[in-house]
């Protein structure tokens, strides 16, 4: 969860070096498409980056939150994109798929991240 106030507050106290930290040119492109929705549609992927971090526990790993991308399809829908170094230390969990769903509600974004993973083989 994360309050959209904050991040409005943010956009405003830090304007592109908060921009640039957290978010891809593409989600930055999207935030921007809509009329009084950015800090609404960051808050929302900001919440995705956090919950990709917390189910794959990478909390202490260094990541950077521009390597979690979230994507709007043209269904509506929305995936997650994994670049750089999270890409690399995903790639030894045996992922399977991850989906994301997002939410608005008042004042608060949210973000809900699903991680199927292969079964170990056999005697692992």
């Amino acid at each position: 969860m994360v309050k959209i106030s904050g991040v409005a507050d943010s956009l405003s106290q830090f304007g592109d070096d908060f921009r640039h930290r957290l978010f891809t040119a593409s989600e930055l492109e999207y935030a921007d498409s809509g009329s009084g929705v950015c800090a609404e549609r960051l808050a929302a992927r900001f919440a995705a980056k956090e919950a990709v971090i917390k189910a794959l526990n990478l909390a202490n790993a260094g990541v950077n939150f521009r390597d979690i991308e979230v994507v709007k399809l043209d269904s509506g829908a929305c995936e997650l994109v994994i670049h750089g170094r999270v890409a690399e230390l995903i790639g030894q969990l045996n992922i399977v798929q991850m989906a994301v769903s997002l939410s608005h509600d008042g004042d608060y974004a949210g973000a809900f991240v699903t991680v199927l993973c292969k079964a170990p083989a056999s005697g692992e």
